[in-house]
């Protein structure tokens, strides 16, 4: 079951066949999120799906919204929780993910010079629980990031596939991630196939935001918030997630 969530300024709003998830203009740099998902009140093992097809149709606010958006699935790598306040325990890790992701200019998302890093992408990650060259990878980082990037672009397997489309207009996308492979479709038209697949157990999010992220193949780390001077929002409708 989808649960919602937004931060101060933002919503998550039923319509007829969907939801609209709005982030309000504001000047001030305040992190503004709305966003659905099915698994924020379990622990990172127990995160639901290992296989997946999922289909939606969806559309934006306007093409250059700053922060990111998107639907897919992913192992929130990011989160920490201590369990405090009844929370499960959830400790960073690496990324695992198969979605459909837009990212600001602002944003250099991946750990390779040869995939694309921002834009509108069918993106997909694939990480260990834990490999031998992290170790490495985390003392090098505040002397060495550069080198750490490349360590991490040998343990993080990852593909993506920019995407030339109109994403204000209503498009119909669909990502399948099986024993085989991941794929994915938009409009019908397949956009990316990869044998590179993530690494179970993962949840189904759907989000937007006002943040970035950026590490670059020069080694300068990046990350914040971002201004929203007019509304932006996502909308998404006939929602369809099957195993």
């Amino acid at each position: 079951m989808l649960r919602s969530r937004s931060s101060v300024e933002a919503s998550v709003v039923p319509t007829e066949k969907g939801y609209r998830l709005e982030i309000r203009p504001s000047e001030i740099l305040q992190y503004r999120f709305a966003q659905l998902d099915d698994y924020s009140l379990l622990s990172r093992g127990a995160f639901p799906h290992r296989t997946v097809t999922l289909r939606l149709c969806g559309r934006v606010s306007h093409s250059d919204i700053p922060g990111t958006w998107g639907f897919g699935l992913w192992n929130d790598p990011f989160g920490l929780s201590l369990g405090f306040g009844g929370n499960p325990i959830r400790l960073p890790a690496l990324p695992n993910s198969i979605w459909f992701f837009h990212a600001s200019r602002e944003n250099h998302l991946s750990f390779r010079n040869d995939k694309p890093a921002n834009g509108m992408l069918a993106q997909v990650f694939h990480s260990p629980a834990f490999h031998a060259r992290l170790l490495p990878a985390g003392f090098l980082l505040p002397i060495f990031p550069r080198l750490t990037r490349k360590l991490l672009s040998r343990v993080i397997k990852e593909e993506a596939a920019f995407l030339e489309l109109d994403s204000t207009e209503w498009h119909d996308f669909k990502l399948q991630w099986n024993s085989e492979c991941s794929s994915f479709w938009v409009d019908g038209d397949r956009v990316l196939q990869t044998p590179i697949r993530p690494n179970p157990p993962l949840g189904l999010v759907l989000w937007i935001d006002n943040q970035f992220a950026a590490f670059t193949p020069e080694g300068k780390i990046r990350f914040g918030v971002l201004k929203t001077p007019e509304p932006a929002w996502m909308e998404v409708k006939e929602i369809s997630l099957t195993k």
